[in-house]
């Protein structure tokens, strides 16, 4: 008895693990990705009405070419649909080397700058049209510790940066000199964060964002609070006691304004409508996470969103599945920490009581630091990836609608924490503490 016993059991386990790893798609999301990254039903039908083979990208120009497409050309998910099959995986190339771990890193709107931000007080941006080459050195102001966030104003003429202090500081970047020295040859703006009963207290910024308009500055700290800085005012113009820890990640959820999307070490997502702010409630609660959120990264559609957490998890998320309270807490993962401890190999198989989200992707790892992850670009690919950094010196690109991983690009010798895929070239960019900005491409000579 005690060997059937045991042998259920097992069964049991089996089951529950497979279970746990079976992947999810029959979603809206999942079908509007479909349409924006796989060919039309005009070029298909023009190419050929019979075959089961993808086309390759020589066919479908021949088609274009040839006028067997139609004469309208290529529709935007045909473009995202040949775009997507030129991951950039070949290389890396250095875009720089310093002497200091590389924290943050990020393309503007257009894809001409490179802002990265290292340990210390140093940023650069770099030219990407140019042959990378710096087009502004800052010198930061009364950093503690290191740059934590840096964000670009939609017209590329600003640039916000945090770290672990209640100041913002904005700079221009499209000043005339190359070298921005704080407060010596240029300004460097301060936003003061701060109410007058938390002067004394220590105050850090995890999260800065501009809106999409340029006019608002949002972040999130260990505050435990969102706060939105009015521009135009020059004053803190949204206070929201948001979470029971840290805000991590905070962002805008569309080009409104009016929705944010926050997340926390508390482990919870969260939704909030600044029309409807009543009684500093969110307009709904997303759970799912077992641990930490490190980073949110929005769709820009006001509807679904991802986040990358301690629990070594990505998460897809639809708001419309927001609760207003929290239903179930998540199997507390004790005795850990992921400043320096490994995840306990056994709570890969925690699973949340009440998971509202949509998918999970596995297989990178967060450990020691707040790692970033994204939606892969609009423009060439559909937004059909997920594209993450990880403690294990690598960067995973997951095929959204699979979970699967279609990409691991290995070589930097230490914890990638941040990335950027240009917005319209098969161009990737990973920033190591290794010190390293490594430039992936989709093709060329892999010779360093």
């Amino acid at each position: 008895m005690r060997g059937v016993r045991r042998s259920a059991r097992g069964e049991s386990s089996r089951k529950a693990a497979r279970e746990l790893d079976r992947f999810v798609t029959a979603n809206e999301v999942f079908h509007l990705t479909r349409a924006r990254s796989e060919l039309c039903h005009r070029t298909r039908g023009a190419s050929s009405a019979r075959r089961r083979r993808p086309f390759s990208t020589f066919e479908l120009v021949s088609a274009r070419e040839s006028g067997r497409a139609g004469g309208a050309g290529f529709s935007l998910a045909d473009r995202a649909c040949v775009g997507r099959r030129h991951i950039p995986k070949k290389g890396p190339w250095a875009v720089d080397e310093m002497d200091s771990e590389a924290y943050v890193s990020q393309f503007s709107a257009d894809g001409s700058l490179l802002v990265a931000g290292f340990r210390g007080s140093r940023i650069r941006v770099y030219d990407a049209d140019r042959g990378w080459k710096v087009h502004k050195d800052i010198s930061c102001r009364s950093l503690q510790w290191t740059v934590s966030d840096i964000a670009l104003s939609p017209n590329q003429q600003f640039l916000a940066y945090a770290s672990l202090s209640p100041v913002v500081h904005i700079v221009n970047v499209q000043s005339s000199g190359k070298e921005s020295h704080a407060n010596v040859n240029e300004i460097h703006e301060g936003l003061d964060f701060t109410a007058d009963e938390h002067e004394d207290e220590d105050f850090g910024i995890f999260s800065v964002k501009f809106s999409k308009d340029g006019k608002e500055v949002v972040i999130g700290n260990s505050e435990r609070s969102i706060y939105v800085y009015d521009l135009a005012a020059n004053k803190v113009s949204v206070r929201i006691h948001a979470h029971m820890d840290d805000v991590n990640a905070v962002t805008f959820a569309d080009e409104s304004g009016n929705v944010l999307y926050s997340g926390s070490d508390d482990s919870l997502c969260k939704v909030w409508d600044r029309r409807c702010l009543v009684g500093g409630k969110p307009a709904g609660i997303l759970t799912g996470h077992l641990d930490g959120i490190t980073f949110i990264d929005s769709r820009d559609d006001g509807r679904y969103f991802i986040s990358n957490c301690k629990d070594q998890r990505i998460k897809l998320w639809d708001i419309r599945k927001m609760s207003s309270v929290v239903r179930a807490y998540p199997v507390k993962i004790v005795d850990w920490d992921y400043r320096w401890m490994s995840f306990p190999s056994e709570a890969h198989h925690f699973k949340h009581p009440d998971d509202q989200s949509l998918a999970t992707y596995r297989g990178h790892s967060v450990l020691q630091t707040l790692i970033r992850c994204y939606f892969s670009p609009m423009h060439s690919t559909g937004q059909r990836y997920i594209y993450t950094g990880s403690s294990d010196s690598s960067l995973h690109i997951y095929d959204m609608m699979t979970g699967k991983t279609v990409e691991r690009l290995s070589w930097h010798g230490s914890i990638i924490r941040d990335c950027s895929w240009h917005p319209c070239y098969p161009t990737l960019v990973t920033s190591s503490w290794d010190g390293y900005l490594a430039r992936w491409e989709a093709s060329g000579d892999n010779d360093e």
